[in-house]
């Protein structure tokens, strides 16, 4: 296993964007700096998608303008087309996302397209990302499950990561989108993919619907994977996955790795009051166990 581990936030981006209620601009300002101060080293920012297909992300830009940026600290966004990619790049983005599945039910439900025809709308902005200096991240999404085909193959995985990863993302992130994932069959898949891909150049992003994600991180770890994405008191989840629950709690998984002894750079005091405060503003619990126990663990 690696000495140390990068985890990449995405409470901003993926934990808001499906809340029904509006989040002030300057509730996710803040948001997006306390995380980066208490140790983070990516914190996903926002999306530039359609306001009318994701109202929560309309503000965008000046959520992107606004924020204070930490040295060595990027904050990517989203840019599921080229138009997304200019308004991006014009509000002063440094790193972008694209969004692909390697499930062909999920993406012509997801984003009215094939696998393929998906890949020919993210293959400009890699250009441009390149042509602009920009770094890109790809996102594969239903890598262990799917809501409407089911099961989803490690060489379907493999071929569509290996293509973001061809086409030049820097790092290809694998999601459980409806957590249905196991550690077996997560090692079965990272196998497939590092057929394609360097184990260094991929990262793990599993939600935690039947309880599995920690597992899946334990099992991704021992692979030698060494990035993570999370999620601030496990916000977001899958709104096409019934039942599917949000993404791993961020202070779950730093508690995991702290008591392994690999290092992350992380507070994890202080990303528990963080958990606590973004909760108290959307009036419901944390998702994180460890947040839970750690403040119980105060008040006594």
């Amino acid at each position: 296993m690696r000495e140390s581990v990068k985890i990449v936030e995405v409470g901003p981006r993926d934990g808001l964007q499906n809340e029904r209620g509006e989040v002030p601009t300057a509730v996710k300002v803040e948001l997006i700096e306390r995380l980066a101060d208490a140790g983070l080293p990516v914190v996903e920012a926002t999306a530039f998608v359609s306001p009318k297909w994701v109202p929560q992300m309309a503000d965008h830009a000046e959520v992107l303008q606004r924020i204070r940026r930490k040295p060595g600290v990027s904050y990517p966004v989203l840019t599921p087309n080229l138009q997304g990619f200019e308004a991006a790049r014009a509000a002063g983005a440094t790193e972008v996302a694209v969004f692909g599945s390697a499930s062909e039910a999920f993406s012509r439900k997801n984003i009215n397209c094939s696998i393929a025809e998906s890949l020919e709308r993210f293959h400009p902005i890699v250009v441009e990302s390149q042509k602009h200096g920009l770094k890109v991240r790809g996102y594969v999404s239903c890598v262990l499950g799917c809501p409407y085909q089911g099961e989803v193959k490690p060489a379907e995985v493999a071929a569509v990561a290996g293509a973001l990863f061809d086409m030049g993302c820097y790092e290809i992130s694998l999601g459980d989108t409806i957590g249905v994932g196991t550690p077996g069959r997560t090692r079965a898949m990272l196998e497939a993919c590092a057929r394609r891909i360097p184990l260094g150049k991929l990262a793990g992003h599993y939600h935690d619907t039947y309880g599995q994600a920690l597992t899946n991180i334990y099992a991704s770890l021992e692979m030698g994977v060494a990035t993570f994405d999370a999620s601030v008191a496990g916000l977001g989840g899958c709104p096409y996955a019934a039942g599917a629950s949000g993404n791993v709690a961020t202070e779950d998984v730093v508690y995991l790795l702290n008591g392994m002894g690999i290092e992350t750079g992380v507070d994890l005091d202080r990303l528990v009051e963080i958990g606590q405060w973004i909760c108290a503003i959307l009036k419901r619990e944390s998702s994180s166990k460890a947040s839970r126990a750690l403040a119980a663990k105060r008040k006594r």
